[in-house]
């Protein structure tokens, strides 16, 4: 029994290695969202990292339209970083946990 408890912790720890190397990572996957007419791109990490923003002249001409594409596409960059992130951390969690009865993941 304390064997078994002993290899369960081992796990964990091993586990909460794991997944802080997986964090890690994720700063270096980098995903690009674009406005439906490209007129704006956001380049953010999986770690919901904004890296950049590049925004077409044609967007400086009218303040209100380019805080609404801002808004719009910020957030589906966002969104889609942390599914990538959840994902990933899901994925090493899942791999790591110990059987333990009673338990499902």
């Amino acid at each position: 029994m304390f064997g078994d408890m002993m290899g369960m912790m081992n796990k964990i720890k091993e586990t909460q290695a794991k997944v802080e190397a997986t964090k890690k990572r994720l700063d270096t996957v980098t995903l690009m969202e674009k406005s439906s007419d490209n007129l704006l791109q956001v380049k953010i990490t999986a770690n919901r990292e904004l890296k950049s923003i590049d925004i077409d002249d044609e967007l400086l001409k009218d303040k209100e339209q380019l805080e609404d594409y801002l808004i719009l596409t910020i957030n589906k960059a966002i969104q889609s970083a942390g599914s990538v992130n959840e994902a990933e951390i899901a994925a090493v969690t899942k791999e790591g946990l110990p059987d333990i009865p009673g338990v499902t993941s």
